[in-house]
């Protein structure tokens, strides 16, 4: 057997070696979980504020969605956001980014929530 064949086996090993050891360390397994978590608590999250918080403010506004809230850059009126955007008029969906707004505010004041309470009881489990 040749030296590069040796060399090339011995990488080889030590290379599987190595990922398995970082595959299946905990940390990593930990941080899959996590992420799965994390979805499914983005979903419900999302879920809270669209189907729960946005519909009594947009009863506040008079029945209507942010969603709807456009400005029009045309000359043309158009009597919805759909129509304009149907037509190709460039518009400034105003409405949207304060949805997203709101979004990442409930949802950042959620996870720091979260994260909070998580580490309240870490601290308690070290006492």
């Amino acid at each position: 057997m040749s030296k590069l064949s040796k060399v090339k086996r011995v990488y080889k090993n030590s290379f599987v070696d190595e990922f398995k050891e970082f595959a299946f360390k905990g940390n990593l397994i930990e941080l899959a979980v996590g992420i799965i978590i994390g979805t499914a608590f983005n979903k419900l999250v999302q879920s809270l504020i669209t189907d729960i918080i946005m519909p009594p403010i947009g009863k506040l506004l008079g029945n209507t969605s942010f969603s709807n809230l456009y400005i029009n850059l045309s000359d043309t009126t158009y009597s919805s956001l759909n129509d304009a955007i149907e037509a190709g008029a460039p518009v400034i969906k105003y409405g949207l980014f304060i949805n997203e707004l709101i979004n990442f505010i409930i949802l950042a004041i959620t996870v720091f929530l979260v994260i909070k309470f998580v580490l309240r009881v870490k601290r308690e489990e070290k006492e």
